[in-house]
C-alpha cells in the first residue's frame, strides 16, 4: 500500500510538478462525488486556459503600447545614422512614413471625453474615464497637456501638499469608482446542497427509494409499504444537509482569510498628515507613498521620486525593471516597486486600472492541492476498491441464500413483488456499504481542519497565505530567523552615542544642552542636518496636534534622538535641496543622500548604515569645535573598540558621516570614501520577553532556532545567548566569511551554525538552499524586506513580517506574521503539528470503522443474511465520515506535540501504531458482533416474539456505541489518558453528544423507518458497557510495543542538539 502511495499520490508541499498532479488524479478511481471530493483542488484545464489568456493579454498590452509616443520612432532612426544612407533609403522613408501616419492615427484615435454634469457639479473637471486612460496609454504629450501631475492634481480638486479631504472620500468613490475587482459571487447555501447531491451512489439509493416506495405500496399497501423507502430518503437528505452545512462554513472561513489576505496597508497623505489606509479605502486623488517592497496599488502619475524602478512584469510579462521619472512617470496597479521611493497621484482605482482590466478577463486560479490531501485520496482509492469488491461478494452472498431457499421450497419459478422487493433491498445494502467503504470525506477533512487551523492561527496572529503551510509546519525542524522586530521588541530608542571622542547616554527625558554642551554649534547643526536629511521617514503632525515619526524603527529611534536634541524636522528637511538618495538596502547597508548647500556652497553627502562599513569609508572625524581632522589607525582601533562595546551590550550600532564637496561633479554620482565621521549611534531594542520561552519550545520540540541578521556579529551574539540560540558548541559567523566557503566546508559548518552576522539576503538564501538540498531538511525562513523574497520563495515554509515586512516579501511567503513576534511563529508551528496529527486520527476511526463495517456486513450475509440495513449502513456512515472529521479534525493543538521530534519529510501516513489500533479494535468489534450474531439470542435471553428483531436492534445499537467509544479511543493514538483536555474541545463534545442523542432517538422512536425496535434499559446497559470495553481494549493495544519504519524516522538533526527520545513515553 506504502509503495503504491509512493508511486503514484506524492506531490511536493511548494511549486509541484504537472507531471505529478496529472499522475494523481488519473490514479484516483471510485469516486463517488468528483464535485465535491475535487472542489478543493486545482482545475489544470482552467489554470492552463487562464495562463494562456494571461500571455495573450500581456502580449497585446506590449504590442498595444508600441511608440508610446512619436519621439520614440525617432529612436530606430538615430540607429540608422551609422548604417549605409544609400543602400537604407527605402527604409527611412518607410519610418518617415510610419512617423507621420503615426500623427495621423493619434489625432483620429484620440477620444473628445465629454464632461458629464455630475463630473463639473461636484467641482472636477476631469472625468473617470479620461483620467484612467492617462496612465494606461503612456502618453506623456496627453499628461502635458493637462497641465502635467499638477495640473491633473486641479482637475481632481487635491493639493499635492495636503492630499484628500476626508469628508470628499465617499464624493470620490462615487464619482471614480471604489478600488476594489471585479470577483466571482459567493456560492449560496443551496449550490452546496446541489453539490452533495451529486454522489452517484446516494443518487442510486434515492432512485431505490423511490423504487421501494412503489413496489411495497403495491405489495403491504400504505402506509406500512412505503416505510422503507421513506427511511432511506430521510437519511440520504440528512447526510446532504449536514455535509452542505459543513461545506459552506468552511467556504465562509475560507472567504474571510482569503479577503484578509488581499487587504494591504497604504501610506498617504490627507489633509496634510501622513496616514495609513486599507487598499480598499484608496481614491482618485489620493497621495500615496511608495518605498522598497511596496505593491503600487492603483494607477497613477509620479510627483516625485528618488532612484525609482519598477518590476512590471506581473502586467507585461518582462522582467526587466522599468525606471520612473519626469520622462516616464506613469505608475500601473499591481507593479512592484523594486528600488527607490516616492510619491503618486492615483488617477484609476478598481477595474478602471491596468490590472483591473487585466483581472476581469482572467478566472481565480485554485490553490494546489496539498500532499496530504493528494495521499488521502490515494488512501480513499485503495480503500474504495477493497470495499467495491465487498460490496459485490456481499450482494452475491446474499442473492446465492435468497435463491438456494426458494429452490430449497421449489419456488424458483415463482416470483412476486416481495421477492422483487427483497432483491432491491439487496441491492440497496450493497450500494450502502459502497457509500460506508469509499470514504469520500478522508482527503476532505484535510480541507476541514486546514480551514480550521487557519482560522484559528488568524486569531492569534498569524495569516496563512497557502493551504499546504499549515501541514508543512508540522515537518519543521529549522527555523532560519531575523532578529530585529522578531526576537526584539522592534521599538528602538537610541541608548548611547560617541560623538566627538566622548560616549555618552542618552535617556528620553535628557536635556540637549548637557547633551551638547560640550560641542560646538557647528557639531550640533551637522548631527542635526544627517538625521533630518538623510532619512527615509517623515515626521507629521497628528490630529492630536503630537509629533508622529512614519517609518521604520531604525529611523524613528535616530528622529525620535534628533528631537530630544531639539531639532525640528521641516526646517532642517527642507533647507538643503535634495539632489539625489540612495535609499537603504540590504545588501548595501548603508543609506546615503546627496544635498546642495544654499548660497552656492557646493554639495554635502550625508552616508548612515553599518558601523564598520562606513567607517572604512572614513578618513576624517568630527572635532568638538566643528573642525575635520585626520583619522589615525590608533584613532580608527579606538572607534572600533567603541562599536563593539556598544554590540556587546547587545546595542544596534550605526555610524553617521558627511562628505562636502565643492564642484559639480557630485550631482552626478554618489561618494563612496574620503567621508568625516560625525558619531557612532547605539540602538537599543529589548529582547521580548516571551521570545525565551518560546526558544526553549523550539529545541525541546526538536526544532533548531538560527538567527541570520545584518547587525553587527558582536550584538548577535549577545541578543543570540540572551535568547537561549547562541550555545556555547554553537558556532558564529559573518555573511561575507560564510559566501566564500566552499562546498565541502559548508557541510562541516552548518550543523553547528547557530547565528550568522552582517549577513545578505543571497546568504540567507544559501543557507536555506544548503539546508533543504543537502541536509533534507525542512525548513522556515523568516523575512521582510524586498531582496529576502528568493529566500522566502526557495524555503519550505517562508514566513514574512506583517508590521516590517514589504508587499514583495508578503506575496513571496506562505504565512504572514502579523505581529512579527517569534512566539507566533512556535505557535503556527504547533498547529501544523497539531493538523497532521488530527487527520492520522481521523484516519484511524474512519478506518477502523470501515474494516468492522465491511466484515460484519459479511459475516452477517454469510451467516443469517439480514446485515445492517441501507438506514443504518447511512447513519454509521454519517457518524464516521462527516461528523468524524468535526470531532477529530478540529481538535485544538496541547503542550505534548512540541515535546516530540518533527514529522519528517515524506512520512507514511499511517503508521505502525495506528494499525496497531485500527487491527486491534476492529478485532475485538467483530469478535462481539459475530457471537452476538450468532448466538445472541441465548446470550441475551430473548424469548419474545419478535427476538430477531431485538437482536439486529440490539446488534446496531452496539455497534454505533462501539464506534462513539472508539472515537474518544481515537483522541490519543499512544496515551493511555484519552480524557485529557477533552472539555477544551467543545467540538468533540457536541458531536458526541448530537450521535448519542439521534442514536436514542432512532433506535427508541424511528423503527419504523430504520427497522428497529426500542430496547429494555439492560439492553442498553450491556450495549454501553461492550462499546466502553473498547476503552480497556486500547490501553491493552496500547501496551503492546511496535517497531518503526525507516522512513518514518524524522530527519537527522545537524545543530548539535541532543536528539529527542520518540515513543509513547514522550507523546
Amino acid at each position: 500500500m506504502e509503495q503504491y502511495l509512493k508511486e503514484n499520490f506524492v506531490v511536493d508541499a511548494k511549486r509541484p510538478s504537472e507531471q505529478a498532479l496529472r499522475r494523481w488524479r488519473s490514479a484516483v478511481s471510485l469516486v463517488r462525488n468528483p464535485r465535491r471530493r475535487f472542489r478543493m483542488v486545482a482545475d489544470l484545464a482552467k489554470r492552463a486556459e487562464a495562463e494562456r489568456k494571461r500571455k495573450n493579454l500581456q502580449v497585446s498590452e506590449t504590442g498595444g503600447q508600441g511608440f508610446n509616443s512619436v519621439s520614440e520612432l525617432q529612436k530606430p532612426l538615430l540607429a540608422l545614422k551609422a548604417l549605409n544612407t544609400n543602400k537604407l533609403e527605402k527604409i527611412r522613408i518607410a519610418l518617415y512614413v510610419n512617423k507621420a501616419a503615426l500623427h495621423f492615427i493619434e489625432a483620429a484615435n484620440r477620444v473628445q471625453h465629454k464632461l458629464s454634469d455630475n463630473v463639473r457639479q461636484n467641482g472636477f473637471g476631469i472625468g473617470p474615464d479620461e483620467l484612467a486612460a492617462l496612465a494606461r496609454s503612456h502618453d506623456i504629450n496627453d499628461l502635458e497637456s493637462h497641465g502635467g501631475v499638477e495640473g491633473l492634481a486641479r482637475e481632481v480638486s487635491v493639493s499635492l501638499n495636503d492630499g484628500v479631504v476626508s469628508s470628499d472620500i465617499s464624493l470620490r468613490q462615487n464619482i471614480y469608482g471604489f478600488n476594489r475587482y471585479a470577483e466571482k459571487p459567493a456560492r449560496s447555501f443551496w449550490m452546496f446542497v446541489w453539490d452533495a447531491l451529486h454522489d452517484l451512489t446516494l443518487v442510486i439509493l434515492m432512485v431505490c427509494a423511490v423504487v421501494s416506495i412503489g413496489v411495497g405500496i403495491a405489495t403491504d399497501g400504505w402506509p406500512d409499504g412505503m416505510y422503507d423507502g421513506v427511511g432511506i430518503v430521510i437519511c440520504i437528505l440528512l447526510v446532504v444537509m449536514v455535509t452542505a452545512i459543513t461545506d459552506y462554513r468552511q467556504a465562509l472561513q475560507f472567504k474571510v482569510l482569503d479577503k484578509e489576505k488581499k487587504n494591504v496597508i497604504v501610506q498617504v497623505t490627507r489633509e496634510g498628515s501622513r496616514q495609513k489606509v486599507s487598499i480598499f479605502d484608496l481614491v482618485v486623488g489620493d497621495v500615496v507613498h511608495l518605498s522598497i517592497g511596496d505593491l503600487v496599488p492603483a494607477d497613477g502619475i509620479l510627483i516625485s521620486g528618488n532612484s525609482l524602478s519598477v518590476d512590471e512584469s506581473s502586467l507585461s510579462g518582462e522582467s526587466e525593471l522599468v525606471d520612473i521619472n519626469k520622462k516616464r512617470p506613469f505608475l500601473l496597479s499591481g507593479t512592484k516597486i523594486q528600488d527607490g521611493s516616492g510619491k503618486m497621484l492615483v488617477t484609476a482605482v478598481g477595474m478602471r486600472t491596468e490590472w483591473g482590466t487585466l483581472m476581469v478577463h482572467l478566472s481565480e486560479v485554485d490553490q494546489d492541492e496539498t500532499p496530504l490531501q493528494v495521499k488521502l485520496n490515494g488512501v480513499a482509492t485503495i480503500i474504495g476498491k477493497i470495499g467495491l469488491a465487498f460490496a459485490v461478494v456481499t450482494f452475491l452472498v446474499l442473492l446465492a441464500r435468497f435463491l438456494l431457499v426458494k429452490a430449497d421450497h421449489h419456488e424458483i419459478t415463482k416470483w412476486s413483488s416481495s421477492d422483487a422487493l427483497k432483491l432491491l433491498n439487496f441491492f440497496s445494502i450493497s450500494v450502502t456499504i459502497i457509500v460506508v467503504a469509499v470514504p469520500e470525506g478522508l482527503p476532505l477533512a484535510v480541507t476541514l481542519s486546514l480551514a480550521f487551523a487557519m482560522k484559528k492561527l488568524m486569531h492569534d496572529r498569524a495569516l496563512v497565505r497557502h493551504l499546504s503551510a499549515c501541514e508543512t509546519m508540522g515537518s519543521v525542524c529549522c527555523i532560519c530567523t531575523d532578529k530585529t522586530g522578531t526576537l526584539t521588541t522592534n521599538h528602538m530608542v537610541v541608548n548611547k552615542i560617541w560623538i566627538c571622542e566622548e560616549t555618552k547616554s542618552i535617556q528620553t527625558n535628557s536635556n540637549k544642552d548637557l547633551l551638547m554642551s560640550s560641542f560646538s554649534e557647528n557639531v550640533h547643526g551637522i548631527l542635526l542636518q544627517s538625521i533630518f536629511q538623510n532619512t527615509g521617514s517623515e515626521v507629521a503632525k497628528g490630529k492630536d496636534g503630537r509629533d508622529n515619526i512614519l517609518g521604520t524603527p531604525t529611523e524613528t529611534a535616530i528622529l525620535e534622538f534628533g528631537l530630544i536634541l531639539g531639532g525640528e524636522f521641516k526646517t532642517h528637511h527642507n533647507e538643503s535641496e535634495i539632489v539625489k538618495v540612495e535609499p537603504f538596502n540590504s545588501e548595501k547597508k548603508m543609506m546615503s543622500v546627496l544635498v546642495s548647500l544654499p548660497d552656492n556652497g557646493g554639495f554635502r553627502a550625508f552616508c548612515k548604515g553599518a558601523s564598520e562599513i562606513i567607517l572604512k569609508m572614513c578618513d576624517k572625524m568630527l572635532t568638538a569645535d566643528g573642525k575635520a581632522v585626520p583619522l589615525s589607525e590608533k584613532q580608527r582601533q579606538k572607534i572600533t573598540d567603541v562599536i563593539n562595546g556598544f554590540a556587546c551590550e547587545a546595542l544596534r550600532t550605526l555610524c553617521l558621516a558627511f562628505k562636502d564637496m565643492e564642484n559639480n561633479s557630485g550631482a552626478n554620482s554618489m561618494p563612496d570614501n574620503n567621508y568625516t565621521l560625525i558619531a557612532v549611534v547605539g540602538i537599543k531594542d529589548p529582547i521580548r520577553p516571551e521570545v525565551k520561552e518560546a526558544v526553549k519550545t523550539c529545541l525541546d520540540a526538536g526544532i533548531t532556532v538560527r538567527m541570520v541578521t545584518g547587525d553587527n556579529i558582536n550584538t548577535a551574539k549577545a541578543i543570540a545567548r540572551e535568547c537561549g540560540i547562541l550555545t556555547d558548541y554553537g558556532l558564529v559567523i559573518e555573511g561575507a566569511d560564510f559566501r566564500c566557503k566552499s562546498p565541502q566546508e559548508l557541510e562541516e559548518i552548518i550543523p553547528n551554525l547557530q547565528v550568522m552576522a552582517r549577513s545578505s539576503p543571497s546568504d540567507k538564501h544559501k543557507l536555506v538552499t544548503q539546508l533543504r538540498s543537502v541536509f533534507k531538511e525542512v525548513v522556515a525562513v523568516t523575512g521582510d524586506g524586498t531582496n529576502d523574497a528568493p529566500a522566502l520563495a526557495e524555503a519550505d515554509i517562508g514566513l514574512a513580517m506583517g508590521i516590517a515586512g514589504t508587499e514583495v516579501a508578503k506575496e513571496s511567503a506562505d504565512v504572514i506574521v502579523m505581529d512579527d513576534n517569534f512566539k507566533t511563529i512556535v505557535n503556527v508551528a504547533r498547529w501544523g503539528r497539531s493538523v497532521y496529527i488530527n487527520i492520522q486520527k481521523f484516519v484511524q476511526f474512519q478506518l477502523t470503522v470501515n474494516v468492522a463495517a465491511l466484515m460484519i456486513n459479511f459475516i452477517s450475509a454469510t451467516i443469517s443474511g439480514e446485515p445492517l440495513t441501507t438506514v443504518q449502513l447511512l447513519w454509521v456512515n454519517l457518524i464516521m465520515d462527516t461528523l468524524g472529521a468535526l470531532a477529530l479534525a478540529t481538535e485544538p493543538p496541547h503542550d505534548g506535540l512540541m515535546k516530540r521530534p518533527p514529522i519528517g519529510r515524506n512520512v507514511s501516513i499511517i503508521t505502525k501504531t495506528m494499525w496497531r489500533n485500527i487491527i486491534g479494535q476492529s478485532i475485538y468489534q467483530i469478535s462481539v458482533l459475530v457471537v452476538l450474531q450468532l448466538d445472541g439470542k441465548h446470550l441475551l435471553k430473548l424469548s419474545d416474539s419478535d427476538d430477531t428483531k431485538i437482536l439486529n436492534t440490539f446488534i446496531f445499537n452496539t455497534f454505533v456505541l462501539c464506534q462513539v467509544f472508539n472515537e474518544i479511543n481515537s483522541r490519543d493514538m499512544e496515551k493511555i489518558n484519552v480524557f485529557k483536555g477533552i472539555f477544551s474541545s467543545w467540538i468533540f463534545l457536541a458531536v458526541m453528544f448530537s450521535t448519542v442523542t439521534f442514536q436514542i432517538v432512532i433506535v427508541e422512536f424511528l423503527g419504523t423507518y430504520a427497522n428497529t425496535v426500542p430496547l429494555r434499559w439492560e439492553l442498553w446497559l450491556a450495549s454501553v458497557l461492550i462499546g466502553a470495553a473498547s476503552l480497556v481494549i486500547s490501553v491493552i493495544l496500547k501496551c503492546i510495543p511496535v517497531g518503526t519504519n525507516k522512513e518514518d524516522n524524522t530527519a537527522k538533526h545537524h545543530d548539535g542538539y541532543e536528539p529527542l527520545p520518540s515513543g509513547p513515553d514522550m507523546a
